[in-house]
């Protein structure tokens, strides 16, 4: 009785009188004590590592690794991709005012392959190349940096904030990349199918816009090219990352399956053409050689409207729909596996 009546302090309790001396030695030496600087750091270390852990189990990714897959990514999609892109472009810039050269897109293909064989069909391939890889590597890395401080501790993205950086990816790479190349593209595309064409080839092109109208004749059609790439990669973005969630539910470790990605990604592409063709054909037309005709983007758009009807606004929405929807799918897949190939060869905190 004596004995539990006596006094003990809290890393010496009653416990420790009934194990024995040498048992509540070994008791005391394993409760924690206070926190030594060494165990502060890695306890520290171990949060961020956790709040590093992306969907998908795997580390946010840092954005030179986004930078690089996002670009290898671009590069191999638009060389897949380029014969729908060409096709699209060729009937948006068959304006209905004039009388219309192609009957459709069969009618399309048929004509440009019987006047230039194949290759024909990737005229105009080298600008979109040159500009597709550094247009992949800013969007990804640029929605990277703004997406990775808003991540849970588990490194998931809610669908607003993913709405809110592809937004931004989408401002950057119209900004930086898309509209000069954009321009280039549909210059060039257009003056090939004009019967006396000027340019004989992308460089001779290039420098032949920039000596007659100045860096400001690769600008044409900004502020179209910011809404529909803005809204583009929004949509993308969001619908890709809303699907993700929706398919790790609560374990954000869960591996997704490439086909899983593909489908998740072509989902995505097709949502963003439905949202924005009337944006893209108004673009188009910007950066067209006839773009003098329009004094800006709302005249263009009036003109369309006024001249053309309503369904000129989606022209050249099936051959996008199967570019946009395999370019998104095959972009994607790539993305994540470069990203995965990468985290094993280069070590990033």
């Amino acid at each position: 009785m004596s004995s539990l009546l006596s006094p003990f302090s809290v890393r010496e309790g009653p416990c420790d009188r009934r194990l024995g001396p040498s048992a509540a030695r070994h008791q005391r030496a394993a409760a924690p004590g206070p926190a030594s600087p060494a165990a502060h750091h890695s306890s520290a270390a171990a949060k961020r590592r956790l709040a590093a852990a992306a969907v998908g189990g795997r580390k946010v990714t840092h954005p030179g690794k986004a930078i690089l897959a996002g670009g290898i990514a671009g590069g191999i999609e638009i060389c897949i991709t380029f014969p729908t892109e060409y096709v699209k472009t060729q009937l948006q810039l068959d304006e209905r005012a004039n009388p219309p050269r192609y009957r459709g897109i069969g009618d399309c293909v048929k004509l440009t392959v019987q006047d230039h064989g194949l290759r024909g069909l990737y005229r105009g391939l080298s600008s979109l190349l040159f500009g597709s890889i550094p247009k992949s590597a800013v969007r990804f890395g640029t929605f990277e940096i703004l997406s990775n401080p808003m991540r849970d501790a588990t490194g998931r993205l809610d669908n607003t904030r993913s709405l809110l950086c592809g937004l931004g990816a989408g401002i950057a790479e119209a900004i930086l990349i898309v509209c000069p190349m954009e321009t280039l593209k549909v210059k060039l595309i257009h003056d090939q199918c004009s019967l006396r064409p000027r340019y004989r080839g992308f460089f001779h092109g290039v420098s032949e816009i920039i000596r007659e109208q100045g860096l400001r004749g690769t600008y044409q059609g900004l502020t179209p090219t910011l809404l529909k790439q803005g809204s583009n990669q929004a949509i993308r973005f969001y619908v890709m990352n809303s699907l993700r969630n929706w398919y790790k539910g609560d374990d954000p470790r869960k591996e997704m399956h490439p086909i899983v990605t593909a489908m998740f990604g072509a989902t995505a592409g097709a949502a963003s053409v439905f949202g924005n063709t009337p944006l893209d054909v108004v673009k188009t037309r910007m950066q067209g050689l006839d773009a003098y005709r329009y004094k800006n983007t709302m005249d263009c758009a009036f003109q369309i409207l006024k001249h053309e009807g309503l369904q000129a606004f989606y022209k050249g929405t099936v051959p996008r729909l199967g570019r946009v929807c395999l370019d998104v799918a095959i972009v994607f897949v790539i993305y994540e596996e470069v990203v995965k190939l990468l985290n094993n060869v280069w070590e990033t905190q």
